[in-house]
């Protein structure tokens, strides 16, 4: 494949979002494909995952038109199984607005000493986090890292305070293996946070420039830019002058719309269910053209379809429902089938739902979650979440033992993990997680539907069907089986959802969902070091260590910045109110 100069993508960039590139929100005007032209196999578990992992759905990615396609691929199949429509307006649709990467505002200029004028594009680019907004400031060439190496701690920095720094990745890269330390926003916050005026970054010569379009992370306070090795050579010399530079930036954020899919099959006897509510779902989105989560870095702009994560949960998904539509098999209580989107962008779409669907909290008495069940090829499927109801151990076996086949099984305790069933354990209802193991292709433009082991993942489809088949009863008569919800300790194993990697173990559950400012958690592990110092459910952290708290890079950045042992003050909000906690944090094990 020929590849593209570094400025390839910028420049389409610059082009397109100066005369308002934009999705349409309500989707009205995306042509999707035919799946009469697209699937070998119409009304099967592979030719759903055909559809959804075609390249002319260009990677689902969250808000994307290939994402509109994908949710109208599963309203169509759910309406033609004959499920109901899940939302309160009885539509199929949960719709809510999302933050899709960032464009260029009306004026960008980047001036030093009155003369020197940088070209927009095919020099410089502000990145999408970087503050709208107009500065004078002196230039001042940084040679280090802004943070030590050694501990990650950011260095006392008097000198550039009201100056704008000027950083070369070079020397970012000859201070620390740590991929987090060498993050461009690391930095910048970092710059921000000691009161610098702003920062422009040297891009290495063979390195495209960041891209606006896939930047969704929460603005900083200050100008942050990216300009090419070849005109950086001078703005180099200019900053080892002390020259003045003359900013104005204008960044804005995308909105685009989002849908959740949901479908219902309702209950033969509800009353007899006391109106208790199953969930199965399984997230729909995937890497788009690769970017940020793609395993595949120098295939930025190749499609990532994605067959195995997820159109094969989805896949499974369309398969429970229809065998729950079977009169044989109608459930004795309501079940719900909600394909999530922005799973890939940290649990979106389910943290979406369960705030604001109406079978929730007291209603649904447990999640089923499908994420890659299609690659098992004689392997054992894994279900993780078997300890959050002391029921689960057994009603699995005895599901399993009903199927023709029945499937060699590993499982594992914790309810949290980085798939949708997270979202719904941090609300304390039981959950398992239906996985058949990452592979090769996992992330990568590689993952395609010819690989996918359809035998394997219709035995799971049979599994999750008794699974669900005992939770909610059968034809309205057999007795459902009652669950009681178990809190984890999981100290020894802590989520890769949670921290993941390495530095202190803390025990919080961070919601993924951007905000304003804060981060919120979804939960606290029992006996962690945040419940031991009092940290709650819903608190909103605005402050690490008296570092700001604008999102979950903020988090995790400032986590890390710290050793087991530390002593650190976490300020919260909770119920409107500044709480302060301190918290002595742990070590993993």
């Amino acid at each position: 494949m020929h590849k593209k100069p570094p400025f390839y993508h910028l420049l389409i960039l610059v082009k397109t979002m100066t005369i308002g590139l934009s999705i349409p929100l309500s989707g009205q005007s995306t042509a999707c494909p035919d799946p009469n032209l697209t699937i070998s196999t119409p009304g099967t578990s592979l030719g759903h995952i055909q559809y959804l992992s075609s390249d002319e759905l260009q990677g689902r990615q969250i808000g994307s038109p290939g994402a509109y396609c994908a949710a109208q691929y599963l309203s169509d199949q759910f309406k033609a199984l004959g499920l109901e429509g899940g939302t309160p307006e009885d539509g199929y649709f949960q719709v809510f607005d999302i933050r899709a990467g960032s464009s260029l505002g009306v004026t960008n200029s980047f001036k030093v000493s009155g003369n020197d004028e940088f070209t927009l594009g095919s020099e410089w680019i502000p990145l999408g986090y970087s503050a709208s907004i107009a500065i004078t400031a002196p230039l001042h060439y940084e040679q280090k890292n802004l943070i030590q190496v050694d501990s990650s701690v950011p260095r006392a920095k008097q000198d550039i305070i009201g100056k704008i720094v000027v950083v070369d990745e070079t020397a970012l890269q000859q201070s620390s293996p740590f991929p987090l330390i060498l993050d461009y926003y690391q930095q910048a916050r970092v710059a921000a946070n000691q009161k610098a005026a702003g920062i422009v970054f040297i891009i290495n010569s063979n390195k495209n420039l960041p891209r606006l379009d896939q930047e969704i992370r929460t603005s900083l306070n200050i100008p942050v830019l990216a300009i090419y090795e070849e005109a950086a050579s001078h703005l180099r010399s200019l900053a080892l002058r002390k020259a003045t530079a003359v900013m104005e930036i204008s960044v804005r954020p995308k909105i685009v719309t989002a849908r959740n899919v949901v479908g219902l099959i309702p209950g033969e006897n509800p009353t007899f269910c006391n109106n208790r509510t199953v969930v199965i779902g399984a997230h729909y989105d995937h890497l788009g053209l690769g970017g940020e989560g793609s395993l595949a870095p120098d295939a930025s702009g190749d499609v990532h379809n994605g067959a195995d994560d997820n159109a094969s949960g989805s896949s499974g998904l369309l398969e429970v429902a229809q065998k729950l539509t079977i009169d044989s098999h109608r459930p004795s209580c309501t079940v719900v089938l909600v394909a999530f989107t922005g799973e890939e962008r940290g649990l979106w779409g389910s943290s979406h739902y369960v705030r604001n669907a109406p079978h929730i909290n007291d209603q649904t008495i447990a999640m089923l979650n499908l994420d890659m069940i299609g690659r098992l090829d004689g392997d054992p499927l894994t279900i993780m979440g078997v300890g959050t109801a002391a029921e689960w151990p057994d009603l699995i076996v005895t599901s399993n033992k009903k199927l023709l086949s029945p499937l060699s099984i590993i499982t594992s305790p914790d309810g949290f993990g980085p798939s949708d069933h997270s979202s719904f354990y941090g609300e304390g209802i039981p959950v398992l997680h239906f996985f058949s193991n990452t592979h090769e292709d996992y992330h990568r433009p590689s993952d395609d539907w010819e690989k996918i082991d359809s035998q394997g993942l219709d035995q799971v489809v049979s599994l999750v069907t008794e699974v669900t088949l005992a939770l909610a009863g059968k034809d309205g008569h057999s007795l459902p089986i009652p669950l009681t919800p178990i809190k984890i300790d999981r100290h020894s194993q802590p989520s890769t959802a949670t921290n993941g990697g390495y530095g202190p173990y803390l025990g919080t559950i961070p919601d993924m969902v951007p905000k304003d400012f804060g981060l919120r958690l979804t939960g606290v592990r029992e006996g962690s070091p945040a419940d031991i110092a009092g940290l709650k459910k819903d608190d909103v952290v605005i402050l690490f260590a008296q570092l700001p708290i604008a999102d979950i890079y903020a988090y995790t950045y400032a986590l890390r910045d710290h050793n087991p042992g530390d002593t650190v003050e976490i300020v919260v909000l909770r119920d409107n109110q500044e709480v302060t906690v301190t918290v002595t944090l742990g070590a993993r094990r």
